[in-house]
């Protein structure tokens, strides 16, 4: 299936890592392939290194590279693995890009029940889970809603969601799969229906997208992935490198700006912008995700 990925802050991204010829760039967070494709575009003799945990991601934006002439290599990695491992040994590079959360294509395509509009398997795992089958390794959402405590899931929930009704919900979903095993996105949205008094669920924001976040990060780690791959992808810039990082919610963002601001406070580098950049009128109209 090709990627439906719209690519965030494109000219932005990649401007700012002021690549020339010859360049090294890390695009940490593959995707729908949007940032590697366009530095391709731009500069030919741009050496480009794509990760993605997701293998699926590399098929999907296949189509996108035909007939450009890309130094691409392709490593099927979580970014917090970023020079630890013999593909990822390229020595020092001059730019990296993270694009942090989910794409398009995990929400509508992935069949892992990131989206609570879609009545699939409770997985939420950022890599790729051949025939609907996790491997024993795998933590999925599925384990959090069945066998976490409830304190645990309503720390979780509060924390990574920063939902008020946490402890609410925590309490149905244990009472709840005392009953029933909870299987699916849609078996997840009842229990959140009947935890949320009917006040609370009328915003400008589904009720239950805080609470999918909130599993999803904690199913994937998502905050120690950063933190690690933030430093271990710092260390690799040369003198001049440059990194570009795009956040979609709080927690990463405080995450980034606290990794950033410590790294200028002790001279090891300069913030090149005093503010966040963020995205044009005209790509949120073009753009609403």
């Amino acid at each position: 299936m090709e990627s439906v990925h719209k690519t965030v802050l494109l000219n932005e991204t990649i401007d700012g890592l002021n690549l020339q010829s010859g360049s090294v760039v890390v695009d940490a967070t593959f995707g729908g392939g949007g940032h590697s494709v366009e530095v391709c575009k731009r500069n030919r003799e741009v050496q480009i290194i794509a990760l993605d945990q997701d293998e699926g991601a590399f098929l999907k934006a296949e189509s996108k590279f035909k007939g450009l002439d890309c130094n691409i290599t392709f490593v099927n990695e979580n970014f917090r693995e970023l020079g630890g491992k013999d593909a990822l040994k390229v020595g020092s590079v001059d730019g990296i890009i993270f694009d942090l959360g989910l794409s398009s294509d995990q929400l509508q395509n992935s069949g892992r029940g990131f989206s609570f509009l879609k009545d699939e398997p409770l997985f939420m795992t950022m890599k790729d889970i051949k025939d609907n089958l996790p491997s024993p390794e795998d933590i999925t959402a599925k384990d959090v809603v069945n066998t976490w405590g409830e304190e645990s899931l309503a720390d979780i929930i509060y924390g990574y969601g920063e939902e008020k009704q946490a402890r609410r919900i925590a309490k149905m979903i244990v009472e709840s799969r005392k009953r029933k095993k909870i299987e699916t996105t849609f078996d997840l949205v009842r229990v959140m229906e009947d935890a949320i008094p009917a006040k609370f669920r009328k915003g400008k924001i589904h009720f239950a997208t805080k609470t999918f976040q909130a599993i999803r990060i904690a199913v994937n780690d998502e905050l120690g992935a950063l933190s690690e791959g933030l430093s271990k992808g710092f260390e690799m810039l040369k003198v001049g490198g440059r990194m570009s990082v795009i956040s979609f919610h709080s927690l990463e963002d405080r995450v980034v700006k606290k990794f950033y601001k410590k790294q200028a406070e002790e001279k090891r580098a300069v913030l090149i912008n005093k503010k966040p950049i963020i995205a044009s009128t005209q790509e949120i109209k073009s753009n609403p995700r």
